[in-house]
């Protein structure tokens, strides 16, 4: 799964990066580099937008808005159900109640630095329990990544109609099996949008019946040339952050993964 990550860039930066043309930001969300769920984040989504009257555009617009990470379906009769739809299985994303309508008109990409994951190690804790390690990954070149989600709009029916804060914008990320080396850490991983792909993807006017190969043309992150490094496992506590949480530190294990010294998964 992806249960943490780092998003410390701009609303600027990732406009640039992803040639947003109509930020929707009432205003910036500050650095995190612990990501948590429930947590406002970034995430970049094509919608056709509306004049005056109400009419809305023939061509839908990039925009970068903020959300809260875990999606509450439309139908949900409260937003508590979020804490528990941080990921979406590729394998059943299209099926099932929660995602499938999101699946078919309202994808995003929600930009991180990188990723955390925890590799159970053979060293013991004072409780006899299996010591586990978190690594940070990442891209290779200082990208961000361009992780697959979803994202829904549901209406608080405590709010009343006139209220401003009557609708909630939430998103989830798509994953899928890890069989390589980042398999070695945890056996799930966020699905990537390649730029090339990031349109096709975003726009809601894909047809349903092209959605299936789309979906299979995503990278899985360990195709893409990431980097995996032991980071301090103060990023456990959702308390601390700051940009020390994504430094390496040494690691030493007697299992696998290996380390070349410098951090870098082998």
């Amino acid at each position: 799964m992806c249960g943490r990550y780092a998003s410390s860039r701009s609303p600027e930066d990732l406009a640039e990066e992803f040639e947003v043309l109509d930020p929707r930001l009432e205003r910036a969300i500050p650095p995190s580099w612990n990501v948590a769920p429930t947590d406002e984040v970034y995430a970049v989504l094509e919608r056709a937008s509306r004049d005056a009257d109400g009419h809305r555009a023939d061509e839908p617009t990039r925009q970068l808005r903020a959300l809260r990470w875990g999606l509450v379906p439309s139908w949900a009769k409260d937003a508590g159900i979020g804490s528990r739809m941080i990921n979406a299985r590729m394998e059943t994303v299209a099926e099932k109640p929660a995602f499938r309508k999101a699946f078919a008109a309202r994808r995003c990409i929600v930009p991180a630095d990188g990723y955390f994951e925890w590799y159970e190690t053979q060293q013991k804790t004072a409780k006899g329990k299996a010591r586990k390690q978190p690594f940070f990954i990442t891209s290779g070149d200082g990208s961000s990544l361009a992780m697959a989600g979803l994202y829904e709009i549901w209406r608080d029916p405590s709010k009343p109609e006139d209220a401003e804060d009557r609708f909630r914008w939430t998103c989830t990320i798509l994953t899928t099996e890890a069989t390589d080396d980042l398999g070695r850490i945890h056996d799930r991983m966020p699905l990537l949008v390649e730029p090339e792909r990031r349109h096709e993807w975003l726009d809601p006017r894909t047809p349903a019946g092209d959605l299936p190969a789309l979906l299979q043309q995503l990278r899985p992150a360990q195709q893409t040339g990431l980097t995996a490094y032991p980071v301090s496992t103060a990023v456990g506590n959702v308390a601390n952050n700051g940009p020390e949480l994504v430094e390496p530190i040494p690691f030493a294990d007697s299992g696998e993964p290996e380390d070349d010294g410098q951090g870098t998964l082998l």
